[in-house]
């Protein structure tokens, strides 16, 4: 069993799907949880749902998009916690799988402000509590399948999605051994963040699933449970890797 007692975790984009499935995975496993999200009701569900796992958690408002917003969020975690031991960096939008014809500049700025810059903004405010305790301090971000390949999104989505595993590759590189960093690239799941899509294009979804070696769409749990196991000690030497929970999608 995966165990990360007296470990602090902080989840973004903690209100639903895979965030909210790590949070309570987190907790399951003996954290104690921060989780984060814009939408505050969201993220205090998601703690109740974490604390009734078992854990300690607390849910907190964070626009990660807004500089202010991230460090006061940081601030609450450390403040009730004393440190940050893992960042689980979730916070994310989709892009509707807009062509670049089809994506105007304010498309392209909300969806990499969230999912790229986000992604530093809260590294970057967090990376003193990550390197300061007994032992390594853990990065885990959630990229995506369209983070190796074109084809699966949109334009931005596609090209923030990139931007985040080769964000997570140099923090490898650059605070290695003290911070492990590494991310998920998780297929078509069953999220709030994928239901239109699951529901207005059932023939593109049909051909991504017979696509797939799984024969089947995937569950948040199971992004959860990839996401806590890079996180613990036995994922002790994995380090700047991109991980793919996608059922084989992606498969030569």
């Amino acid at each position: 069993m995966v165990t990360l007692d007296e470990s602090v975790v902080v989840v973004t984009g903690a209100a639903s799907g895979i965030g909210r499935a790590s949070a309570t995975a987190f907790a399951d496993a003996g954290a104690a949880v921060v989780a984060v999200d814009v939408n505050e009701e969201g993220a205090r569900a998601t703690a109740a749902a974490a604390e009734d796992a078992g854990g300690e958690a607390i849910g907190v408002y964070g626009d990660v998009t807004d500089r202010e917003s991230v460090a006061t969020a940081v601030e609450r975690a450390v403040e009730e916690y004393g440190t940050i031991d893992v960042l689980h960096n979730n916070a994310g939008i989709f892009d509707d799988v807009r062509t670049l014809e089809e994506t105007d500049e304010a498309l392209w700025d909300s969806v990499v402000d969230t999912n790229l810059k986000g992604m530093f903004l809260v590294t970057k405010e967090a990376l003193a509590f990550l390197r300061e305790g007994d032992g390594e301090g853990v990065v885990v971000n959630t990229a995506s399948v369209a983070g190796k390949v074109g084809g699966t999104a949109g334009v931005s989505y596609t090209a923030s999605k990139h931007g985040v595993v080769g964000f997570t590759k140099q923090l490898s590189h650059e605070y290695g051994p003290a911070i492990r960093a590494n991310a998920v690239c998780p297929g078509l799941i069953e999220t709030a963040l994928t239901e239109e899509m699951l529901t207005e294009t059932p023939e593109m979804v049909r051909e991504i699933v017979e696509g797939t070696p799984a024969g089947r769409t995937g569950q948040p749990e199971e992004v959860a449970a990839t996401v806590v196991f890079l996180a613990s000690d036995g994922a002790s030497f994995v380090h700047g890797t991109a991980v793919d929970v996608d059922g084989g999608s992606l498969v030569d």
